[in-house]
C-alpha cells in the first residue's frame, strides 16, 4: 500500500471515530494548493537542462503551511501529497501553529555539482517566492536538501522580499538557524521512548535496542540513547548491518561512519544481513530509515516489544494488525518523529521574535511538547478506545476540523 493510500486510510479511520460531517472530511483532505513549475538551469559545461520542481499545500487552518523540500530523482507527486497530508496532522499533534506543506525537485543531487545545485534552487525559489513566505508557507530540508539548500532560499527570497530569516527553517546557526536543530529529530525520538517506556512501567537503561537507518535522525537518535544508559545492539544503513549482543559502541561508530561513508566493515561488532535486522531479537525497534519496511511479509516474526517510528510511514496498515494482535506497541511516526518541526518552530518563533534561544532552553522546550503531546494523545486513547496510531490522528485531525469550522469554512 502506497503512502498516500496508507495516510488517507488512516484519516478516515479516524474521521469516521470523530463523527466529522462528510463534507468537512472530503474539504480536509483535498490540499489546498499544488504548485507545479519547470527549472531550466545552464549545467557547468553551459548546456541547458530541465527539472520539474513542485510544492503541495495541504492546509493553513491552523497557522502558516510547513513542510520540507526533497531533492531526489523519484520525487512522486502522490508521495508528496502524502506527506504534505502527514505534515498536517503532524504539526496539529505536536500543537504548534502550522499547516502542513511538502515539496521537492525531480533530480539526482549527487550528479549535479554544488553550483549547479545553486542555480536550480535560486531558480526554484523564483518561481514560487510569491507562493511561500513567513505567513504563508515555510520550507525546510529533506532528502537530498541542507541548511545551506535553506540558505540559497532565504537569499533568493530575500532578494524580492527583505532580509526574511524567518521563510526558511533548518538554516545554518550563522544565519539565523537554531542550536539544536540537527539533532531535533533524533533528541525528540528519545523523549518519546522515555515517556513511552515509562507508560510501561520500563526503563530505558534497560532495554536493548535496533535502529534501521544510520542517518541524521537514525546516528543522532543511536548516540542519545546510548548515552542515557540505552543499549542499541544492531544497527544498519545502506552500506550494511551490524551487530554486537554486548552494545555497540556508538561513539567509534559514529566515528567509522564518518571516515568510510557507512557502518560498513566497523570492527566493533558482527556484520549480519541487513534483511534480517528488523527481525533481531531486542526490545524496542527504531525504523528510521524509509518508509514501507514493516510488511506482511516480515511482521510476524518482529520480536521487538515496541516500535518507535523515526521514519515516516514505515509500517503498513497490514502489518499494523499483525503486530497489534501480537501485542506490540507502536508509537505511530506523527508523533515519534515530531521532533524536527518542534524545533524548526522553536526557529522560526526565535527568528521572528530576532531573539535566539540557548541549547538548553531549546531540548528543555522540545521535552515538554513531546510529553504533553503523549498525554494528550493517551487521553485520546481513552476517550475513542484506539490503538496510538489511531490516537494521533484523532487527536491531530480533530485539532484541524475544530480549527476549520471556527475560521468558518462553508461561507
Amino acid at each position: 500500500m502506497n503512502a498516500l493510500a496508507a495516510t488517507s486510510r488512516n484519516f478516515k479511520q479516524a474521521a469516521k471515530l470523530l463523527g466529522l460531517d462528510s463534507k468537512l472530511e472530503k474539504s480536509l483532505l483535498i490540499p489546498f494548493r499544488e504548485i507545479k513549475v519547470e527549472c531550466t538551469i545552464p549545467k557547468d559545461d553551459g548546456t541547458l537542462v530541465s527539472f520539474v520542481g513542485f510544492r503541495v499545500q495541504h492546509d493553513n487552518a491552523r497557522g502558516p503551511m510547513k513542510g520540507g523540500i526533497r531533492y531526489h530523482h523519484e520525487v512522486d507527486p502522490d508521495e508528496v501529497n502524502a506527506l504534505a497530508q502527514l505534515m498536517t496532522w503532524k504539526t496539529a499533534v505536536a500543537n504548534i501553529p502550522y499547516g502542513g506543506a511538502k515539496g521537492g525537485i525531480g533530480c539526482t543531487p549527487g550528479k549535479l555539482s554544488k553550483s549547479e545545485l545553486e542555480r536550480l534552487t535560486r531558480v526554484f525559489t523564483q518561481k514560487i517566492h510569491d507562493l511561500i513566505g513567513i505567513h504563508t508557507d515555510v520550507p525546510a530540508p529533506d532528502m537530498g536538501t541542507n541548511s545551506q539548500t535553506m540558505a540559497w532560499i532565504l537569499d533568493e527570497y530575500s532578494k524580492f522580499h527583505g532580509y526574511s530569516p524567518a521563510v526558511v527553517t533548518g538554516k545554518p546557526v550563522d544565519l539565523g538557524g537554531s542550536l539544536g536543530r540537527e539533532a531535533a529529530t533524533g533528541r525528540g525520538v528519545l523523549f518519546a521512548t522515555e515517556v513511552l517506556l515509562e507508560e510501561h512501567g520500563k526503563k530505558l537503561e534497560d532495554q536493548r535496542f535496533v535502529i534501521q537507518g544510520f542517518g541524521n535522525v537514525g546516528s543522532w537518535a543511536a548516540q542519545l540513547i546510548s548515552e542515557a544508559g540505552g543499549q542499541v545492539i544492531a544497527v544498519s544503513d545502506v552500506t550494511g548491518a551490524i551487530k554486537n549482543n554486548k552494545g555497540l559502541n556508538i561513539k567509534e561508530l559514529l566515528k567509522h561512519s564518518s571516515e568510510n561513508h557507512g557502518i560498513r566493515g566497523f570492527t566493533g561488532g558482527e556484520p549480519i544481513d541487513p534483511g534480517s535486522l528488523l527481525i533481531e531479537d531486542c526490545d524496542v525497534l527504531i525504523p528510521a530509515a524509509l518508509g514501507g519496511v514493516i510488511n506482511r511479509e516480515n511482521a510476524n516474526d518482529i520480536k521487538a516489544k515496541f516500535i518507535v517510528e523515526a521514519a515516516n510511514h514505515p509500517t503498513d496498515p497490514e502489518a499494523d494488525e499483525i503486530l497489534s494482535k501480537k501485542g506490540v506497541v507502536i508509537l505511530p511516526d506523527i508523533y515519534a518523529n515530531s521532533g524536527g518541526v518542534t524545533v524548526s518552530y522553536f526557529e522560526w518563533v526565535q527568528n521572528i521574535q530576532g531573539f535566539m534561544w540557548d541549547e538548553e532552553k531549546v531540548n528543555a522546550e522540545l521535552r515538554t511538547y513531546i510529553i504533553r503531546a503523549f498525554n494528550n494523545m493517551k487521553e485520546m486513547c481513552k476517550t475513542y478506545n484506539c490503538d496510538l496510531r489511531m490516537g494521533a490522528f484523532t487527536l491531530g485531525v480533530n485539532r484541524v476540523a475544530r480549527a476549520t469550522v471556527l475560521r468558518g469554512w462553508e461561507a
